[in-house]
């Protein structure tokens, strides 16, 4: 069962820092997640949103001040400061900070120490700590609002595209995600790596929206729509939520069909996203009795924030992948 460490060790530190994703090396995990976002001018960047106010300091940027805005995103009015909005050495000058501050304080002591990183730097990390640490470390980016950026002249399929041939990356050392089916579709006949559709637990795809197109993020995974998806992408990856429900008490119940019907559709499995706070977590179980229960569904990989709870379940499995 591969253990995909979700924007580093994010659990332990402040996700998308070089911190997070070294500590995720270490702790095992076999692929470190990017989350991708595109500058003013084409750089992909490492935030989990485009809006930056809330995972760097740049609200404290006197500077910047006039760069605060509210657009809205894929349907959602945001208000903040956007990587779009700035050039690569502009945003050069924010730190990074923890995202969720009140949940996971520790990570807080880290604020400020790094800034933001560019894919080509994760992807470097990455071959540095295989070769330190003597096993194969793959990237598995996930490119964020590729509908919108695109309209914006920021295409991340073709930016992507470019920083895998130039980088040499190949399919042991990369898959890519997304929620956008379309996005996919265009990266299929970009690049042979791995791609892996994400699956929500409701609502649709954002270019479905955009399109017209009435199917949802439930129809994706019925029979039919997971034959589509073998034909453009090799990984599904839904919310876990999708393969054990929780019942009314909040404890998880039976297991749905959906590993099996993907399997049988030719694709593999990972799910997101497994982290060890309480909040998050189901009734009477840690995040180690979760992961174990979700093992035992023949799923082929996890998104864990903290990928050494991960690793250990993964160890307590005879699946291979």
């Amino acid at each position: 069962m591969l253990v995909i460490a979700h924007r580093g060790a994010s659990g332990y530190r402040p996700e998308h820092t070089p911190q997070a994703y070294r500590l995720a090396a270490a702790l095992g995990a076999d692929y470190l997640e990017p989350d991708l976002v595109s500058t003013l001018d084409g750089v992909l960047v490492v935030r989990h949103e485009n809006e930056l106010s809330g995972t760097t300091d740049v609200a404290e940027h006197a500077v910047f001040a006039d760069r605060r805005i509210t657009k809205i995103v894929d349907g959602t009015a945001v208000t903040g400061w956007f990587a779009e909005d700035f050039s690569y050495q502009e945003l050069r000058t924010l730190r990074a900070r923890e995202r969720m501050p009140a949940l996971r304080a520790a990570n807080t002591a880290y604020d400020g120490r790094e800034g933001i990183q560019t894919f080509d730097q994760v992807v470097a990390l990455a071959r540095q700590e295989s070769a330190r640490l003597g096993r194969p470390i793959g990237v598995i980016p996930e490119i964020k609002h590729p509908a919108y950026f695109r309209r914006l002249g920021l295409p991340l399929e073709e930016l992507l595209a470019e920083r895998l041939v130039a980088l040499g990356l190949h399919k042991g050392e990369a898959m890519i995600q997304s929620f956008e089916p379309t996005s996919l579709r265009r990266l299929s006949v970009m690049t042979d790596v791995p791609l892996v559709q994400l699956i929500d637990s409701e609502n649709a795809p954002n270019d479905f929206l955009r399109a017209g197109d009435t199917r949802t993020f439930a129809d994706l995974i019925e029979p039919a729509g997971l034959r589509e998806i073998s034909t453009y992408a090799q990984v599904l990856a839904p919310h876990k939520d999708l393969v054990i429900p929780r019942t009314a008490s909040g404890a998880l119940g039976e297991p749905t069909r959906l590993v099996d019907l993907a399997h049988r559709a030719g694709l593999s499995v990972q799910l997101w996203t497994f982290r060890a706070e309480r909040r998050f977590l189901p009734t009477g179980l840690d995040l180690a009795g979760e992961l174990a229960r979700f093992a035992a569904t023949g799923v082929d990989g996890v998104f864990s924030d903290h990928p050494d709870i991960a690793v250990a379940a993964a160890a307590k499995t005879s699946l291979k992948v």
